[in-house]
């Protein structure tokens, strides 16, 4: 009972320096009341928080729960997915950040990913605005509601509370923050949460190491490790089910070009020497992130033996933890499981207002709307969208952590991810071709989720094992390609911005 109560006092501490944080930024930017200032910093966030704001608003809990829990049951054949992650953020660093936070600036100082994909066509049709609009508010339902089941089912494993009213306390929590600070809160609490959770994932097991090389250590349970554990294929040998594992983990790579509260990131940076500067971080960052909770798993499968089934494969690093640390230090660590969780919560919910709120409401209700009614509109919407995600995560049917992040991912890197290659990097490029791209993209994903990958029981026709994203990340080029090249060229206006852009290389 006592380890109960320090840990709660650690998770209590975590939390009110969280909405401190959201405090702080609501009086320090009561000044700043335009949209830009809310939703985008006012473009003057630096590399460091940037860099660690992107990486932590995109390992949301798998990264301590999914990931170690599917290695630690299945073995090696399991790390593809981080593979796959890995390569996608050093591409999007790369190839990505710089070039669309100068495109962004050029293109009539955008300051959402459907603003920026409007301007940079020169185009006062709403239609691209809305349909990249209502995806987001549908994708990011699902995503943030992973977010808060994640809690629910932390506070749940370690205090036992009923999981309801845990993930209604962090959805009230993450409101506030997001609420009041806006995108300054979101970058800065994301800034302390990716460094908690590298602290935990460092420390776990370095010390559990130490502990099992111990005279006195005893395994929880005896260790029983298949032929294939530490094999890179996940039955032992390659064939189909290697094979679409494979694929499959290098295609959540995919899903990086065309995540919204990333590429955000990307154009919030003040500077390009910030930008060289985020560009090593958040890639060392992640790299870091995914091999140690890798490592996790690897350690927990000595130190906890098979004591850990199917059912309770999400809580081996909340077990390791509180074996081995004392309650109060067991409680911080543990308190990055809720940073995971509510550092991508925060993110989804403010992409997904400021969509609303720039790309909805002011060209079709609003034309005229100024900063101020902006600002409301989008305060508004971050608790509409909460409400949504947290009605989401309390269904009895809800399918889980992983489950939500898979389907949510898929569809933002299947319907984005091509058009904003294409903006980027194809002068031939035109309105047409990116909402078709992106109409095809969400579709396709659509469509193989419920029909080809098994996930809709009723709906299957065939189980391919392929995850969603690939094909709808290929039919969604393949679309925005031949519809552009049927389509009349870009303008001589559209043309030079691109040249402009192209020749750009510093502020």
């Amino acid at each position: 009972m006592e380890k109960n109560y320090l840990e709660m006092s650690a998770f209590m501490v975590y939390l009110v320096l969280v909405l401190a944080i959201g405090i702080f930024f609501f009086v320090k930017g009561r000044k700043q009341t335009g949209d830009k200032a809310y939703f985008l910093g006012g473009r003057q966030m630096n590399g460091l928080v940037a860099a660690l704001s992107a990486g932590a608003s995109d390992m949301s809990a798998w990264v301590l729960m999914g990931l170690p829990g599917s290695v630690y049951l299945w073995g090696m054949g399991q790390v593809w997915i981080a593979v796959g992650l890995i390569i996608g953020t050093i591409c999007s660093w790369i190839f990505i950040a710089p070039k669309l936070r100068r495109y962004s600036i050029k293109a009539d100082d955008a300051i959402t990913i459907p603003q920026f994909l409007a301007n940079r066509f020169k185009s006062k049709n709403p239609a691209l605005q809305v349909v990249c609009a209502l995806i987001f508010m549908i994708a990011y339902c699902v995503y943030s509601a992973s977010s808060i089941y994640a809690c629910g089912s932390l506070f749940n494993q370690m205090f036992g509370w009923d999981p309801m009213y845990a993930m209604i306390g962090a959805t009230v929590i993450i409101l506030l923050y997001t609420f009041l600070g806006g995108f300054n809160a979101v970058c800065w609490t994301d800034f302390f949460q990716g460094m908690l959770m590298l602290l935990a994932l460092m420390t776990a097991p370095i010390v559990a190491l130490f502990v099992m090389n111990g005279a006195d250590f005893k395994p929880v349970a005896e260790v029983v490790t298949p032929d294939h554990y530490y094999n890179f294929l996940s039955s032992g040998k390659f064939d189909y089910a290697s094979f679409t594992d494979i694929i499959s983990g290098f295609g959540w790579g995919l899903g990086y070009m065309g995540m919204p509260h990333i590429l955000i990131r990307f154009m919030s940076i003040k500077s390009e020497k910030d930008m060289k500067k985020s560009q090593i971080i958040g890639c060392c960052w992640t790299v870091v992130i995914l091999t140690m909770a890798c490592v996790v798993a690897l350690v927990a499968h000595q130190f906890l033996g098979s004591s850990l089934g199917a059912d309770d494969r999400s809580f081996v690093f909340i077990t390791m933890v509180r074996r081995i640390f004392p309650a109060l230090l067991s409680g911080v660590l543990l308190s990055a499981i809720l940073a995971a969780s509510m550092s991508t919560a925060d993110s989804q919910l403010l992409a997904s207002s400021s969509a609303f709120a720039s790309d909805l409401y002011k060209p079709l209700f609003r034309k005229n709307a100024k900063g101020t009614e902006m600002l409301w509109v989008g305060r508004g919407v971050v608790a509409v969208i909460s409400i949504i995600a947290l009605l989401i995560a309390v269904n009895p049917n809800c399918a889980g952590i992983m489950a939500l992040v898979e389907c949510a991912w898929a569809a933002f890197g299947a319907a984005f991810g091509p058009a904003i290659i294409l903006a980027l990097y194809w002068k031939r490029f035109t309105y047409k071709g990116a909402v078709a791209g992106i109409v095809a993209g969400f579709a396709m994903d659509a469509f193989w989720y419920c029909c080809l990958s098994g996930n809709v029981e009723k709906l299957t026709l065939v189980n391919t094992g392929i995850y969603e994203i690939i094909p709808g990340f290929i039919f969604s080029l393949l679309v925005a390609v031949l519809v552009s090249l049927i389509d009349k060229k870009p303008s001589r206006e559209i043309s030079d911005l691109f040249d402009e852009v192209s020749r750009t290389k510093e502020d």
